[in-house]
């Protein structure tokens, strides 16, 4: 019993290690996308009515494709084609931040920054 419970409280210890490396590490990496990706304005004054698609990769784990639909220098619509998000998958609500708002220049989805950003970058690529 007492070996039982010894083994039991080594897992536990594994898991909560493992556990807390791994959210330092999505913690950096978000600080360090932050840091590296700055979202310009957009302008669609002069964009016509069309259907746009861009994708923008940060690193083989982490990218996105997005087709943006433009209506009287509005977006009408945005929808993800793909998203490789490592944790931050809850980022893909980001685009309806996008739409009500007209900007690029919307708060990140928390707990999802860095997907969030991923995601900005790829509409503002295919609106240029």
């Amino acid at each position: 019993m007492k070996r039982l419970r010894k083994i039991g409280m080594i897992l536990l210890v594994l898991v909560v290690l493992f556990a807390g490396g791994t959210w330092m590490i999505a913690g950096q990496l978000s600080k360090k996308i932050n840091k590296e990706i700055q979202i310009g304005e957009m302008n669609l004054d002069g964009m016509e009515d069309g259907v746009y698609m861009a994708s923008y990769v940060y690193n083989e784990a982490m990218g996105a494709t997005v087709v943006v639909t433009v209506v009287d220098h509005q977006i009408g619509e945005i929808a993800i084609e793909e998203h490789k998000s490592g944790l931050g998958s809850k980022a893909e609500q980001i685009v309806d931040r996008v739409i009500d708002q007209q900007s690029l220049q919307v708060d990140a989805i928390s707990g999802a920054t860095g997907s969030s950003k991923i995601i900005l970058k790829a509409i503002e690529t295919a609106l240029q």
